[in-house]
């Protein structure tokens, strides 16, 4: 991925660009927007760009987009916190100078998942870094970093594209229809990677379907509790859909890479680096879970949003213009109050799993107080 497939973003491309180009180029960069807006896309259209020599742009961009080129080194997490140990590494790993490249990159992917502590260890680097490193994290806003990073680093905000903007995209690159494009730009909320699976995923499209029906069809405690109950089940299926291929994938390239024949036995002296790898898995489906919850929190957000703008007389186009109907009906059964409630309890539900709170009881206590408000 590159320049071309950031959409809405002029300004950023046209900064980074020039820094590439030697033209207020810094060494510690942060790039911030909301999720979906194309962070990691920038980084690593900047990396490439940064490293490249003359003609050899196109090889380079390349390299870069397999995470295979010397100069660049990568932090990405797919866990709930970044380590210490992988910051260490990367760290180390950032004090040679480019063997082929212009420069050397190291990009940082959800820096906003560091601890202080771990944060400490990358400030050092970001302090003094070498005269031919340059450093690119991505977080959603400067607000997520320690304030000793933020006031060492140049910030590029990017922005949330609009619904056509996101639509062109995916038509361009998905090769859906532009309907079926506009749809899931719209109920992605212009999330570029929600975007992509709603167009191109059936499963997606069912799951966030029946994430709206059953908020619609609560009508008693006994219901709220039940819906929690599918809503776990729902997201859980989303997290294995999301793992399960990959996580076989992976354990199969490891035991290649061991000299290990595919259904034969694991030697004894290899067992602790499939134990970690599997710890690691282990790891990457707690956060694929907590992701998949979100992504139905953010999605009920999106609903009750559209049934308080109804019920106040706005006239902007709902996220969820498709069930138009079911929106209408909603709004007359409360009042706006009761609607604002259940959205401050939704919001109240993400910061509760934010905490380590069970995803099936923040969901239980969210959609009991929804109903409980709704019955006032």
């Amino acid at each position: 991925m590159g320049w071309d497939d950031l959409t809405g973003q002029t300004e950023a491309i046209a900064i980074a660009r020039a820094a590439a180009a030697e033209d207020g180029l810094t060494h510690s960069w942060l790039i911030t927007g909301p999720p979906g807006s194309g962070r990691s896309i920038l980084a690593y259209a900047f990396a490439a760009a940064l490293i490249a020599r003359p003609g050899e742009e196109e090889a380079t961009e390349a390299q870069v987009a397999a995470r295979t080129h010397p100069d660049l080194g990568v932090l990405a997490t797919e866990r709930v916190t970044i380590t210490i140990d992988e910051v260490r590494s990367l760290v180390a790993a950032s004090q040679f100078s480019p063997s082929v490249g212009r420069y050397r990159v190291m990009v940082v992917e959800d820096a906003d998942r560091m601890t202080e502590r771990t944060s400490n260890v990358l400030l050092k680097a970001l302090e003094e870094p070498p005269p031919r490193t340059v450093w690119i994290l991505c977080a959603p806003s400067a607000a997520d970093l320690v304030p000793t990073i933020r006031s060492r680093v140049r910030t590029v905000r990017l922005r949330t594209p609009a619904v056509t903007e996101v639509a062109e995209l995916i038509v361009r690159r998905d090769g859906v229809s532009p309907a079926e494009a506009e749809r899931a730009a719209r109920e992605a909320q212009s999330h570029i990677g929600m975007a992509h699976r709603l167009a191109t995923s059936e499963e997606a499209r069912d799951r966030r379907r029946r994430t709206l029906e059953l908020a619609l069809g609560i009508r008693s405690v006994a219901g709220a509790v039940l819906a929690a109950t599918e809503l776990v089940a729902l997201a859980t299926d989303d997290a294995k859909a999301f793992t399960e291929e990959h996580d076989a994938e992976e354990r199969e390239r490891a035991l290649r890479s061991l000299g290990i024949e595919p259904g034969a036995a694991v030697p004894p002296g290899l067992r602790g680096q499939i134990k970690a790898l599997e710890d690691d898995q282990k790891r990457r489906a707690t956060r694929s879970l907590r992701d998949g919850i979100d992504r139905i929190l953010v999605d009920l957000l999106s609903l009750y949003r559209d049934i308080l703008l109804i019920q106040l007389g706005v006239g902007s186009e709902p996220v969820n213009l498709a069930i138009q109907g079911e929106l209408d009906a909603a709004a007359a059964r409360c009042e706006p109050a009761d609607t604002l409630r259940t959205l401050d309890a939704i919001a109240q539900a993400r910061e509760r799993i934010e905490g380590n709170v069970a995803p099936a009881l923040a969901l239980e206590a969210m959609l009991v107080s929804a109903v409980r408000e709704g019955a006032r």
